[in-house]
């Protein structure tokens, strides 16, 4: 089966961008889903623009309901989903005693719940295919700590739990499960940081000490997504890949 139709949470802008318009050269169908509908459009609109296939959708990932009618019009249009990118994710900067009930549920909510969401909304398409790809995008904090971070980090550590039980109960049907643990990547995310100056020091002091001292590039993340969902991963599952310049291991 060379063809297979792909949804892309947060696809339209940042990592996700990126990785829709990766998936789109390699002959994939895309979904691009986005909170932002006129994001969501416009990379819907690079990608057909270049010859390739995509559809936008918009959907607030943490709400089941517009999940499933996002992954119904989805269907609807290319057909059986057969690959997951789980990539959209908010983020917030508190020390941890000041992190507010509402500030820790939102992150939780979009960055966990909403990848629990949106697989359960298209893993019946994988089952009876016995053929699946979800890759969950992480962070390089959830592997190392973050200060000012412990609500976000904790949902992106959940983020890797969830890989990890997903692949071992999975595997079995032919559907692989794993995640790309990003480092400190140039998009729109991190340059709100940057330029918020949130960060307890400036980012050109933490990216000295990588090994690769730069920031990556969210094509970087979307080449290690593009190999989970390759024929050629079949036997590659429950694994973190971290594309962070060597910051964590």
């Amino acid at each position: 089966m060379t063809h297979r139709t792909a949804l892309i949470t947060g696809g339209g802008s940042g990592m996700g961008r990126a990785t829709s318009e990766r998936l789109a050269r390699e002959g994939k169908a895309v979904g691009v889903l986005d909170i932002n509908r006129k994001s969501a459009e416009a990379v819907a609109r690079i990608i057909s623009d270049a010859g390739g296939k995509a559809i936008a959708l918009c959907a607030d990932i943490a709400d089941r309901r517009q999940v499933e009618a996002a992954v119904h019009e989805l269907r609807g249009v290319f057909g059986a989903i057969g690959v997951l990118i789980n990539n959209a994710a908010v983020e917030n900067f508190c020390p941890f005693a000041e992190i507010r009930d509402e500030n820790w549920d939102r992150l939780i909510d979009t960055n966990l719940k909403g990848a629990f969401i949106v697989t359960q909304a298209v893993l019946p398409d994988m089952l009876a295919m016995r053929w699946g790809r979800i890759v969950n995008v992480s962070a390089l904090g959830a592997q190392t700590g973050a200060p000012n971070m412990a609500h976000y980090t904790a949902s992106k550590g959940g983020l890797i739990a969830l890989t990890r039980s997903l692949a071992i109960e999975l595997g079995p049907r032919g559907i692989t499960v794993n995640s790309v643990s990003p480092g400190f990547i140039d998009t729109p995310m991190s340059r709100r940081a940057i330029d918020g100056g949130l960060f307890p020091v400036p980012y050109e002091q933490i990216i000295a000490t990588y090994p690769i001292p730069r920031l990556g590039q969210p094509d970087d993340v979307a080449c290690a997504c593009a190999f989970f969902t390759s024929e050629e991963a079949g036997y590659i599952t429950a694994q973190v890949l971290g594309v962070n310049g060597g910051a964590a291991v």
